[in-house]
């Protein structure tokens, strides 16, 4: 209601509700850094920058995309209850319509587009996190699989 009923809300839904679980899992990123690398670069007389980008940096990614991952599923959640709430055209109101209309093939149409965006947007993550990556194996790359 603060931003009105034009996009500007649905973007703050999104955001709200993609922020912490990329801010928690990079918190614990920086937490579960190796104390023995960050004390061999100081021992180097590495910059605080050199120690952020050759140590910190790296061993966080593997849980920012842990957390990035969560945000994408979220993402797709924020928008649809941000149309839900108050919005002429888009995949919410077309799934309040058709609840309206009793029409249930066209309510789990829509939710089908809606699995496929998620799918996308996990599938893009997962290329983006191969990239990024490239030297972590595959396996270690998502620290939420067991070891």
């Amino acid at each position: 209601m603060w931003l009105g009923y034009g996009i500007g809300s649905k973007v703050a839904v999104v955001c709200m509700l993609t922020f912490f679980p990329v801010l928690v899992t990079s918190v614990a990123g920086f937490k579960a850094v190796d104390v023995d690398r960050v004390d061999l670069l100081r021992s180097m007389s590495a910059t605080q920058w050199q120690i952020f980008r050759k140590a910190k940096l790296p061993s966080a990614l593997p849980y920012i995309f842990a957390g990035l991952d969560m945000a994408a599923a979220f993402s797709v959640v924020g928008a649809i209850v941000g149309e839900f709430v108050g919005a002429q055209a888009g995949l919410g109101v077309l799934i309040l319509q058709s609840d309206a209309q009793m029409d249930t093939g066209g309510s789990f149409a829509v939710l089908v587009i809606l699995s496929l965006i998620g799918i996308a947007l996990t599938k893009v993550l997962t290329l983006v996190r191969h990239r990024v990556l490239h030297w972590m194996p595959a396996e270690n790359a998502d620290p939420r699989l067991p070891a």
